[in-house]
C-alpha cells in the first residue's frame, strides 16, 4: 500500500510539473506577443522613423517619431477631410532608452521652448521581424516606416 501511494504521488508530481511547464511556455509566448518578455536591448533604433495613423470622422492624423541618437523629432500632421487642408506641428526633444522602454520628451515646438513638453513612454516590441513602439498609456502602435514600406510593396 505504501509503494502504491508513493508511486501515485510521484506520477502526480510529474504530471503537475508537466502541466506547469506547458502553462509557463504558453504564458511566455503570450508575453512575447505583447512585447513584455522580449529582449531587444541590442536592436538599434538610431535613424529610425516610426509612423502612427489615426482616422477620425472629420480628419486624419499622421504622427511620426524620428530618432537620431539621443535626439528625437515628433511630428503631428492633421489632414482636414472637409477642406483638404493640412497642418502640422514639429516638436523636438530627446529620448532616454532603458532596455525596451523609450521615454520621449519633446520640449521645443518649431524651435521655440514650450512650457509643457510632449512626453511619451513607449515599449519597443518586435513581431514578425517588424519593429513597433507601443504607447504605454494609450496602447497606440507606432510601426517602423522601413518595415511598413517593405510590406506595402
Amino acid at each position: 500500500m505504501r509503494k502504491l501511494f508513493i508511486g501515485i504521488f510521484l506520477l502526480g508530481t510529474l504530471g503537475l510539473k508537466a502541466q506547469y511547464g506547458t502553462l509557463n511556455e504558453i504564458l511566455n509566448r503570450l508575453e512575447q506577443r505583447k512585447g513584455i518578455n522580449q529582449h531587444l536591448e541590442n536592436v538599434n533604433i538610431d535613424n529610425k522613423k516610426f509612423v502612427f495613423i489615426k482616422d477620425e470622422a472629420d480628419h486624419t492624423e499622421r504622427d511620426f517619431i524620428i530618432i537620431k541618437g539621443n535626439n528625437a523629432t515628433y511630428v503631428e500632421v492633421f489632414d482636414d477631410k472637409a477642406t483638404g487642408e493640412s497642418s502640422s506641428n514639429v516638436f523636438t526633444g530627446d529620448i532616454i532608452r532603458k532596455k525596451n522602454i523609450i521615454s520621449l520628451r519633446a520640449d521645443m515646438l518649431e524651435n521655440k521652448k514650450i512650457p509643457m513638453p510632449v512626453t511619451k513612454t513607449l515599449l519597443l516590441t518586435q513581431q514578425d521581424n517588424i519593429l513597433y513602439l507601443i504607447d504605454v498609456n494609450t496602447r497606440d502602435r507606432w510601426i517602423d516606416e522601413a518595415s511598413y514600406s517593405k510590406k506595402a510593396k
